[in-house]
């Protein structure tokens, strides 16, 4: 029996190993092509006739005299100024995130904590809430920010982000909390900590892996949104993806496709940074909320 697993191990290690590469080409293989054709001119990336000029860059050539070239990054940054939608992301998606885990830790900790059973159909709202299309929820923000003239800003944008995410922070939070005993809370307040240094010197400190989980989901809920930002943000205040968009242009409006192409790219790139930076945080965090006792 040792002998014939011996022998399917190199059959087996030989499938995993083909289908592992295989799947990192279908996952990767997109990206790569787009962060490729960000560095050639339209007539080459969109190629209909030879879909080789896309690699060897036939029209890059003859157009600017190299088969590389920058231009959809300058028109994208310098002319059509994307550097000022990466600012205003950047606004939106650091109060979103700073603002939903505050209130998320502090809800969490407390319905995780609370004895009464109103915390359970609190958690039962937020999660039909959640639920919800986003698109649903904006639709009631927009006669009062119409009426208040705070329609199109910055901080009217966090707010809705904020609230279409606080159901999220809540429930993630909350599972977390419940797998740090009681004990804890109980040990700290016995030596003479109030509730609150409680919560905030010892659960905390044991709480970093979920807090840095859950906020990088409230990150990418705030930085990949498009319905919410796309309603309530004027031209002026864009973010990156509403903006993205515009460079494609519409029936009426001629736009520039390889603008939009290096913009993906450029707003693609701080999340893989980010995400393998954190990867460790994101995996323990994970499977400590995944794993209960």
């Amino acid at each position: 029996m040792a002998k014939s697993i011996n022998k399917r191990s190199p059959a087996l290690t030989w499938f995993m190993t083909s289908f592992v590469v295989l799947w990192v080409l279908i996952a990767a293989g997109p990206f790569l092509w787009t962060v490729w054709g960000s560095f050639k001119v339209q007539a080459d990336f969109f190629s209909k006739s030879d879909w080789r000029n896309a690699i060897y860059g036939v029209q890059t050539l003859a157009e600017t005299g190299g088969r590389f070239t920058g231009d959809g990054y300058y028109g994208a940054w310098v002319q059509q100024e994307f550097w000022r939608n990466t600012l205003n992301t950047s606004i939106v998606v650091f109060f979103t995130v700073l603002i939903s885990l505050t209130l998320g830790t502090l809800g969490g900790y407390a319905l995780a904590r609370s004895g009464y059973r109103y915390s359970f159909w609190l958690l039962m709202a937020a999660l039909v809430f959640r639920a919800m299309p986003h698109i649903t929820l904006v639709s009631g923000y927009l006669l009062p920010f119409f009426e208040w003239n705070v329609w199109g800003h910055l901080a009217t944008t966090i707010i809705v982000l904020v609230a279409i995410n606080q159901p999220f922070t809540l429930w993630m939070l909350h599972s977390f909390f419940l797998n740090i005993p009681k004990d804890m809370d109980e040990s700290a307040m016995v030596d003479g900590c109030t509730r609150f240094q409680a919560f905030r010197h010892v659960i905390i400190p044991v709480m970093w892996p979920g807090v840095i989980t859950t906020g990088l989901f409230s990150f990418l809920l705030a930085y990949n949104d498009f319905a919410v930002t796309s309603m309530l943000l004027n031209a002026e205040n864009q973010t990156m993806i509403p903006r993205i968009a515009s460079f494609l242009g519409t029936v009426r409006e001629t736009g520039d496709v390889m603008f939009a192409v290096a913009a993906v790219v450029s707003a693609i790139i701080p999340l893989f940074f980010l995400i393998l930076f954190f990867q460790r945080q994101i995996v323990s965090g994970l499977t400590a909320g995944a794993v209960k006792g």
